[in-house]
């Protein structure tokens, strides 16, 4: 549940995260690659859905909620498919206020309507933040933002706020910058829901499908290219991918990599796929036994053949990866040296450590595609050096249930993110989600001496301080980055790799068309 899409019973924490710089301007949106023409009805299979299927802008689950919220609503910035530089969307700016990062300033582009006519100020963007941030009732984004002091937002005119932080962070553009922390009207309605994105609510059944129109005064000339958009809701992969071939949908997110070679042999369909920051971790409790012992974690890294998963696990959509998230980020230390399988050494650091033939129990679950055969393939490779792995296969409902962030060793996914956004969520003590429960002093120290350095190279270079740490000591096995695959009707033009991990292009059907 730490990562990109997934069903739960909790929330969701999905972002293309990123760092940021003292002052983030407009970027243009992606470009499309062919001639579009005016007009039509999209199709869109989804990933998932059910009867918890949610349209509300601030508590996305579900792929297909994920979806809906990309198309109706908007945030003050995102990043964009090819996660490049933050672009701006409802903000024309977010600066760090006189060079510091504990506030910031956010100026809105004038003119912005909601689907209902009314303007964009700045009395939406404090209520969108005080429901987001609402201590009785948090949404999915303040595990991102809490960190914002509520009490002191401030209108400073009707298109700028004033944003006061509880502590400095130069990575604040990025952690507001999510698609689940829209701004929606003062007064907001889910059950009538209203936003600034390309598409206006027409109607939802949940688990089964929503409809939207086109919005004809959206900000974006010329945008969106389609008048209606139909997301439908498929829980079997199978189904899914038949309906592609059948003509019942346009496009597909989550094409199974098994069915690549069948949807690329088809002369209508075409296969997208992009390298991402996608990542499916093994994670070891650094408080319990024996991973408690840093000489057991660094030795069952040593255990994994790399490229061995990347083929078995992934059908070769991926890459390896050196136990360390957020390989696109310009502070990724890459000359930290790739791991590769060692037996040996795993085998002389676990006898010194006490744990020769090591007997130890993973929980799995299909949390996310290839995790449980991920698990599978480790516990054959540990096996080598005498290491017994035991696999608990459970479903994901147990997963994330009471036990979720407390299994001694389990496995979990995240999206792409950038470094000091991920350590948010995942590597700090009040983290909302450190299921190593990982805590060294050293490191906290560098990552609050880097969450004030807006000068990027200066933050930099603390970063990979931080980064050596946890390379060494850390509680995560990453083997690799997965690929994300989907799959769409020739027909169709406008869809962008998507490196961010967001399946066909960050969901953004306003730049998708049929060919002209």
């Amino acid at each position: 549940m730490a990562g990109g899409m997934m069903l739960s019973t909790s929330g969701l924490l999905a972002a293309c995260g990123g760092g940021a710089s003292s002052s983030a301007s407009s970027s243009s949106s992606p470009a499309t690659t062919g001639k579009i023409k005016a007009g039509g009805s999209l199709r869109v299979g989804a990933t998932g859905g059910g009867a918890k299927d949610t349209i509300d802008a601030h508590l996305p689950t579900a792929d297909p909620d994920i979806m809906r919220c990309w198309n109706l609503y908007e945030p003050l910035a995102v990043r964009p498919p090819d996660f490049g530089p933050l672009e701006m969307m409802l903000a024309e700016s977010l600066e760090a206020e006189h060079g510091k990062a504990d506030s910031w300033i956010v100026k809105l582009r004038p003119g912005i309507e909601f689907h209902n006519g009314k303007s964009v100020t700045a009395e939406d963007v404090i209520f969108s933040l005080n429901r987001i941030l609402d201590p009785k009732n948090p949404k999915v984004g303040a595990a991102s933002v809490g960190y914002i002091n509520a009490a002191g937002l401030k209108k400073i005119d009707q298109h700028t706020i004033r944003i006061p932080l509880k502590f400095a962070n130069a990575t604040f553009p990025d952690d507001i910058g999510q698609y689940f922390n829209s701004i929606v009207p003062v007064g907001y309605d889910p059950s009538k829901p209203i936003g600034t994105g390309a598409f206006m609510y027409e109607s939802f059944t949940p688990g089964q499908q929503s409809v939207f129109k086109k919005f004809p005064n959206y900000w974006q000339t010329g945008k969106p290219y389609v008048d209606t958009l139909t997301i439908i809701d498929f829980t079997d992969d199978t189904a899914r991918v038949n309906a592609l071939l059948g003509g019942q949908v346009d496009a597909i997110d989550n094409l199974p990599t098994g069915q690549i070679g069948q949807v690329q042999s088809n002369s209508a369909l075409k296969v997208l796929i992009a390298q991402t920051g996608e990542w499916q971790p093994f994670t070891m409790r650094v408080d319990q036994t024996p991973f408690s012992d840093v000489r057991v974690r660094q030795a069952m890294r040593l255990i994994v053949d790399r490229p061995q998963m990347v083929e078995q696990v992934l059908s070769g959509q991926g890459r390896i990866g050196n136990d360390m998230y957020a390989p696109l980020d310009p502070a990724y230390d890459s000359a930290l040296p790739q791991r590769h399988q060692d037996i040996e050494q795993a085998k002389s650091l676990l006898k010194a450590a006490g744990h020769a033939n090591l007997n130890v129990q993973l929980v799995t679950a299909p949390v996310f595609q290839g995790v449980v055969q991920a698990a599978e393939v480790f516990a054959q490779q540990a096996s080598s050096a005498g290491v017994t792995v035991n696999l608990r296969k459970v479903d994901t409902t147990t997963f994330y249930g009471a036990n979720y962030l407390k299994w001694t060793f389990a496995q979990d996914f995240w999206a792409t993110r950038e470094y000091l956004p991920q350590v948010a969520q995942g590597s700090l003590p009040n983290s909302p989600f450190n299921e190593t429960h990982w805590a060294d002093p050293t490191f906290i120290k560098l990552i609050n001496q880097a969450r004030a350095t807006l000068d990027d190279t200066k933050r930099y270079q603390v970063l990979h301080e931080a980064e050596q740490i946890e390379y060494n000591s850390g509680g995560y096995i990453i083997p690799y980055f997965t690929n994300q695959v989907d799959a769409y009707s020739v027909k169709l033009t406008g869809f962008i790799p998507p490196k961010s991990g967001f399946p066909l292009g960050n969901y953004w059907f306003k730049n998708v068309g049929f060919v002209a």
